[in-house]
């Protein structure tokens, strides 16, 4: 059995509509939802809900717990589980590529893959992103190489180097940096 940890943020992929207050909000985490409509042959995933803040609302201290409990899952962490095959964290789009980036430089050599997944329009929306990212990421972390990466609309974009593009809706590379996956080094 691959076991796979997912720790829970918040961010648009898991929002909901608050019809009292006419908006989108992040309440608790909806995962258990998004994976009760996945067949997961042979694969187990242990959720850990850490926050659920939109990314624009996160802190250098909201950060610094995700550090905290990706480096608990890995293998190399202290308390960690060896068993775990891959990490994924359910993040906002907005401020993704920034936890991406303090991942990396301060676990440059994991050994699992660590992938960062969001969504652009909330899972409960038509036309939502959310369970095809969800559902790349979790994928991603059987296929990838040990490192860290976002994964999103089928490509798997490792950092640094990983940013947001508004204007397209999903995310990029820097130039001269590749992707892993459907447009492999490419940089758009």
């Amino acid at each position: 059995m691959r076991k796979i940890t997912l720790i829970t943020t918040g961010g648009t992929i898991e929002k909901i509509y608050d019809e009292q207050r006419g908006e989108l909000v992040n309440r608790r985490s909806i995962v258990g939802r998004m994976l009760s409509e996945l067949r997961l042959e042979g694969t187990e995933v242990d959720v850990f809900e850490l926050m659920s803040k939109d990314s624009q609302d996160m802190t250098e201290a909201d950060r610094l717990r995700i550090l905290e409990a990706v480096r608990a899952a890995s293998p190399s962490g202290a308390g960690g589980d060896s068993e775990t095959a891959g990490i994924v964290v359910l993040h906002g789009t907005d401020t993704l590529a920034t936890t991406g980036e303090k991942l990396v430089a301060a676990i440059p050599a994991p050994r699992v893959p660590i992938v960062l997944t969001g969504a652009m329009r909330p899972f409960d929306m038509k036309q939502s992103d959310a369970l095809q990212n969800l559902t790349e990421a979790l994928f991603a972390t059987g296929i990838l190489p040990p490192g860290v990466y976002c994964v999103a609309h089928g490509r798997a974009l490792p950092f640094p180097g990983v940013r947001k593009d508004r204007e397209r809706g999903t995310f990029t590379r820097d130039q001269g940096n590749g992707s892993i996956g459907g447009a492999a080094g490419s940089t758009s």
